[in-house]
């Protein structure tokens, strides 16, 4: 067998002939082995399919590698055999065979990987050759029948087949006569995993090793794999025995990407198609083994991605500094590091330790201690250097590790500090987990930060529209529950108060403005101190709330106010004598000392809604033991579900407290507004007791 210049005449009847042209593609090999296999099958030439799939796959590939060019893909078959021609279009000199890849070792032992495609030519084909055109070159090969049709043909058959070696260099040697056939090399190169195997790689690394190792008559091998998970080189696949020491071993790297490395190891004797057989089966392991990192590294990706989302909202539920911080640790240790401690920066830019966490509970004495440390190169240094720069810091021993800073809205708020794994350090994919989770955390810090300044500022602004004590008077008792809504970094617009009059009486006052917010509480600042300001001028109440109502159509700013006045003082001996007035809001309930609750007093109109108002006066004598209960519609509004607490549940449940104190009474109706639901109030509850103290 000869590498000759062209094509050889392909004589016979019955041609089926086949031309396509294919772009320079991962997809081309499989394409080509369609058209070759519908001859072949057209042809009845199914006989010749392991060698021709083998050859069209080694041309075609070495095509696609190293060319770049689209491919002509040329089938003819007739009732001999079968011819198939692979050129590209890349340019270069007479002497460089790109489909093939030219080898010019004169050893054929020592055929290096770029040769192992006319090898396989020169092996298999009845004949083959190279052809030269000005678009380009190629290789074409043929295959006869293996059993001789008749006459000429019979002959042609005959004598196609001798067994000659040549290398792609042109000159050869003679091959053994146990090599391997194309159709155990056939087997060997399209075997795939089990994908239906929880892990399927050692089962296929086993069965690709034992097949090649029989075929090249090999005592013993193994596959080793790294998979940069820590645990080192491991065994992923064994055949035979060990190597005796002082065995020449057949080693073959195997072409896998970062963090996986391997090798193919061999202990075979020197043969002409051992080492290129073991070329081809690392090959064909190490495209198994890239997709199990790729899977591996996608699922790995989702789990990220899965843990990045729970953990920003678990950092989003909690609107505690205090918390928070707390919870970081908890997210990191022990999946993204051995232990994890959270600093944050005080006022003068110093780093203070806040929260701390190790998968070992008997090693946090010492993290503590390591963390606390002070010098310029302990960790606080190097922490401080990190919050200071805004990049990652490394952290050496004996707490190994890095920091990065946390930073939100361009504020820097600390460091979060990791330590490393206990077998391996962070990977990439790793390290940006933890930048990522870095950035959610000093969000989460900020805005819980941030939550809890309008807290503080919605409590001082809730406190101040509000009186701090109730004042004592001797003969009357006044008592007060105020439940703000369940949001409390809102201001309600509830609000209640007791005024001392120039005529020696006092004036409970309790209301409510619409809506919530700082707007609302600015109404309501407004109109607690025009009322402070009217009363104290010896206004009349009619007349303080009609000025009142001017006040707020002018500057309320479109909101309204619901208000109740009523003006205390002595009456005929022990009795109290109580002016009514209610503007808008609802009545409230007396509840008389014998037993009995009742709803007294005339509604009027709400101020800020009309230039004039009605606000009719009632009457109310107060008996010793008497009680007036006001309240807002913070307690008659409170939901369960569909159903509202109501008016007539309260009044339901003040009667049985008759002739208890004023706090008691308070205490008692609020903690029955707050138990008729178990969800917190959405508004404002506000309870005013006003009761006859005498005797």
């Amino acid at each position: 067998m000869s590498a000759e210049t062209g094509p050889a005449a392909i004589e016979g009847r019955d041609e089926h002939v086949r031309h396509v042209r294919l772009p320079a593609d991962r997809r081309t090999p499989a394409a080509a082995r369609a058209v070759v296999r519908s001859v072949l099958t057209e042809a009845d030439l199914d006989v010749l399919a392991n060698e021709a799939l083998l050859l069209t796959t080694e041309l075609t590939t070495n095509a696609v590698e190293h060319a770049g060019t689209d491919l002509d893909i040329e089938v003819v078959a007739d009732r001999i055999g079968l011819t198939v021609t692979v050129s590209d279009f890349a340019a270069g000199p007479v002497d460089e065979l790109t489909v093939g890849v030219r080898n010019d070792s004169a050893d054929i032992s020592e055929v290096s990987e770029r040769g192992r495609g006319l090898l396989l030519v020169d092996h298999f084909a009845s004949r083959w050759g190279t052809t030269y055109l000005p678009t380009g070159k190629g290789v074409w090969f043929r295959l006869d029948r293996p059993h001789p049709v008749t006459g000429d043909a019979e002959a042609r058959a005959e004598e196609s087949v001798a067994p000659v070696a040549a290398s792609a260099g042109g000159g050869g040697t003679a091959l053994e006569n146990s090599a391997p056939s194309a159709g155990a090399m056939s087997e060997l190169m399209q075997t795939t995993p089990d994908p239906y195997a929880e892990d399927p790689l050692p089962d296929f690394a086993t069965g690709l090793l034992t097949r090649v190792a029989e075929m090249v008559g090999a005592a013993g091998g193994t596959v080793r794999l790294d998979r940069g998970d820590g645990q080192g080189m491991q065994v992923l696949a064994r055949y035979g025995r060990q190597p005796r020491p002082g065995n020449e071993l057949l080693r073959v790297p195997l072409a896998v990407h970062r963090p996986y490395a391997g090798e193919l190891e061999l202990d075979a004797a020197p043969s002409a198609y051992a080492k290129p057989l073991a070329v081809l089966m690392a090959e064909r392991l190490s495209l198994h083994l890239e997709n199990d990192r790729l899977r591996r590294a996608d699922v790995r990706r989702q789990a990220w991605l899965t843990f990045l989302a729970e953990a920003s909202e678990l950092l989003a539920q909690s609107l505690d500094v205090e918390l928070t911080m707390a919870l970081i640790p908890q997210l990191v240790v022990p999946r993204l590091g051995q232990w994890c401690a959270v600093h944050t920066t005080d006022e003068w830019g110093r780093l203070r330790l806040a929260a701390a966490s190790h998968a070992d509970e008997s090693m946090l004495p010492q993290l503590h201690k390591v963390l606390q440390e002070t010098g310029p190169d302990s960790v606080e240094a190097r922490l401080r250097e990190a919050s200071r720069n805004g990049t990652q810091m490394p952290l050496g021993a004996p707490m190994e590790g890095f920091g990065v800073p946390l930073i939100a809205r361009g504020q820097r708020l600390g460091t979060l500090a990791v330590g490393r794994h206990q077998r391996h350090r962070h990977d990439p994919d790793e390290v940006a987990v933890l930048e990522d989770v870095a950035r959610r955390a000093a969000l989460a810090i900020e805005n819980a930060r941030i939550h809890a300044e309008r807290r503080r500022v919605a409590q001082t602004l809730q406190q101040s529209l509000l009186p701090p004590v109730l004042p004592l008077v001797d003969g009357i008792g006044f008592a007060a529950e105020y439940v703000p809504t369940g949001d409390d970094a809102d201001v309600g617009g509830d609000f209640y108060d007791v005024v001392p009059l120039p005529d020696g009486r006092w004036l409970v006052v309790i209301g409510d403005v619409s809506g919530k917010g700082v707007q609302a509480a600015a109404v309501t600042g407004l109109v607690r101190d025009v009322i402070r300001v009217l009363v104290g001028d010896g206004k009349p109440l009619p007349e303080a709330l009609a000025r009142l109502n001017e006040t707020l159509v002018e500057r309320g700013g479109g909101r309204y106010c619901t208000l109740a006045l009523a003006a205390v003082g002595p009456g005929d001996g022990d009795q109290l004598d109580v002016s009514l007035h209610l503007a808008g809001h609802d009545r409230p309930v007396l509840l008389r000392s014998g037993g009995g609750a009742s709803f007294v007093g005339a509604g009027g109109t709400a101020l800020g809604l009309l230039d004039s108002i009605t606000s009719p006066t009632a009457e109310i004598p107060l008996a010793p033991g008497d009680s007036l209960i006001f309240y807002t519609d913070g307690v008659t509004e409170r939901r369960r579900g569909r159903e509202l607490f109501g008016t007539d549940r309260l009044r339901d449940a003040a009667a049985p407290l008759a002739g208890y104190s004023a706090d008691v009474v308070a205490a008692r109706l609020r903690s029955t507004a707050i138990g008729f639901s178990v969800e917190a109030p959405r508004d404002d509850i506000a309870i005013l007791v006003l009761r006859n103290d005498a005797g």
